[in-house]
């Protein structure tokens, strides 16, 4: 199709809990590589639903040009899903099958189209993704979050759709799949919406549209020339902030003075009036005219004071909202180098051969960085330490209090609100309490009144994070699966200054070397082709 494009038309959104997440949106995707940007919790997502079909907004429309592909920042495979599935076009190849089989269905015929060479294609970009080894028959419950989310984008490539909206697709990815993703992106075509926090993905685009609690900003050029335009028009509000009401503040001086006079006013008239000697009439037509000046001054001044409120008002509404983020570790016990926890020959479960036995030992002060491709066996190694699977074979042995933040956010219960699943991590603690520290993670009280599942993936994230580091007995192992994923540029500055002050052991997998340059490791725990390897940071 040559001009892909999606429009925004009057689009307004209401949560289930009666808030307006935003309204009366405006907007128009071309063809530009775009990037929608904006803090956690805003309505990204949401966003991105509603312009890939998958939502219905409350109010407005959204209008498409052309077929669109929709990729979700959670890739989660369900029970009997193949690879096939996972990508997008399971039922394509099974009619294709069917019909190879000796099946006339009609239906099929119209299914398959013109894909006959489908089923090798899939192959291919599976191959491209570096996913050696796994075919579209595969059970995709056995790949890793990094590995499905390549299976998700290879559907994608392949979806021959005229617009691509993904949404965080480079979560979960390790550095070679990253790369691969900004090579194809910057191969596209057609029409591209990428929601994402990731600096190379966004310095890809030609656009920037952010979402903020006032609506959509659109910035054209990449995203330093964005940075460099926001801090501008930021300052540019501010300005015209403090000027409104530095107005304001002299405005009502002058009112609080006419105000005075006219109480003198009235005062003197009421004297001349009780020492005059006229006619009664003409002192009431007097007194009549003067209350009637009096009245038409008192309009005045209360139109003027409201249209000095009316310009702080709306010189605030310029002024996007960038209140800190603000992550506080509980101190756990005094950490000592003694040996906190050990892994003696341990054999993983699941993963391959070759990085599937290792031995670790894990002093109290240890700062470790996890680092390996998709399905190397990072994340089973940590669930492992923390417990909560067995090792195949080996002897794992754990003294101190330990938390692990996987993941999926299985600390964090989908239906359950994050002020009650906080309160039951730290009991006997008070709810202002409790609320002061979700408030200082920026999740305010309308969130955390909500079920978890309804929340963006950033704001989970720091529920979860407030869950594992408020507990009532506070970590002295702290095992993160990359907490990095879902957090705005903000939060994720927060959780480096927050990981950087924790001072029991530490374990982190990402696939960020920034991020993890920026954490003071000590320790490179490596998972590669011969096995694991330690080496200093």
């Amino acid at each position: 199709m040559p001009h892909p494009s999606l429009a925004l038309e009057g689009v307004t959104q209401v949560l289930a809990d009666g808030r307006t997440l935003f309204s009366d949106l405006h907007e128009r995707f071309d063809a530009r590589p775009t990037a929608l940007v904006g803090r956690n919790g805003v309505g990204k997502s949401v966003l991105a639903r509603i312009l890939a079909g998958r939502l219905v907004p409350t109010a407005g429309r959204c209008v498409r040009s052309g077929r669109v592909h929709f990729l979700p920042q959670q890739v989660v495979p369900a029970a009997g899903d193949s690879v096939a599935d996972l990508a997008g076009l399971g039922e394509v190849l099974a009619a294709l099958a069917r019909i190879e089989a000796g099946g006339c269905d009609p239906a099929d015929f119209e299914r398959v189209g013109e894909r006959w060479t489908l089923r090798g294609e899939l192959q291919e970009a599976l191959h491209a993704q570096g996913l050696r080894g796994i075919d579209p028959d595969t059970p995709a419950t056995r790949l890793s979050g990094g590995e499905a989310m390549r299976v998700a984008l290879a559907g994608a490539w392949l979806s021959q759709a005229d617009f691509l909206i993904l949404d965080e697709p480079g979560n979960h990815l390790d550095r070679g799949a990253r790369q691969r993703l900004l090579a194809q992106l910057r191969q596209w075509r057609r029409g591209l919406l990428v929601v994402s926090h990731e600096r190379p993905l966004l310095q890809a685009m030609a656009r920037i549209v952010e979402l903020t609690p006032a609506g959509l900003r659109s910035h054209g050029g990449g995203y330093g020339e964005f940075l460099e335009q926001r801090e501008r028009e930021g300052a540019a509000a501010q300005r015209d902030l403090a000027h409104a009401r530095a107005e304001r503040a002299r405005l009502r001086r002058e009112l609080a003075l006419q105000h005075e006079r006219e109480q003198r006013r009235q005062s003197r008239d009421r004297r001349q009036r009780r020492d005059a000697n006229q006619a009664a009439i003409l002192l009431d037509r007097q007194q009549q005219r003067s209350e009637q000046s009096a009245g038409r001054r008192t309009l005045l001044r209360q139109q003027a004071g409201d249209q000095a409120e009316r310009q702080v008002r709306e010189a605030a509404a310029r002024v996007v909202d960038e209140a800190p983020v603000a992550m506080f570790a509980p101190l756990p016990a005094t950490a000592t180098q003694r040996r906190v926890a050990e892994l003696e020959d341990v054999e993983l479960p699941f993963a391959p051969r070759a990085a599937g036995r290792l031995s670790l030992a894990v002093s109290g002060t240890q700062r470790i960085g996890v680092v390996g491709d998709n399905g190397s066996g990072k994340s089973t190694l940590l669930r492992v330490l923390a417990g909560q699977m067995p090792p195949v074979r080996g002897q794992r042995r754990v003294r101190v209090p330990v938390a692990l933040l996987d993941q999926t956010l299985s600390i964090l219960p989908a239906q359950a609100t994050v002020l009650a699943s906080l309160r039951l991590a730290a009991p006997g603690i008070d709810e202002a309490t409790l609320r002061m520290w979700l408030a200082q993670l920026g999740l305010d009280a309308s969130r955390i009144a909500v079920p978890a599942a309804a929340l963006s993936g950033g704001e989970r994230l720091k529920a979860a994070l407030a869950c594992v580091l408020h507990a009532a007995e506070p970590p002295q192992l702290l095992l993160l699966d990359e907490p990095d994923n879902h957090l705005d540029l903000a939060s994720k500055e927060a959780l480096e200054r927050m990981l950087c002050a924790y001072p029991g052991a530490l374990a982190v997998v990402s696939h960020d070397d920034g991020f993890l340059d920026r954490l003071r490791l000590d320790t490179r725990l490596q998972a590669g082709g011969e096995g694991w390897s330690l080496a200093p940071w």
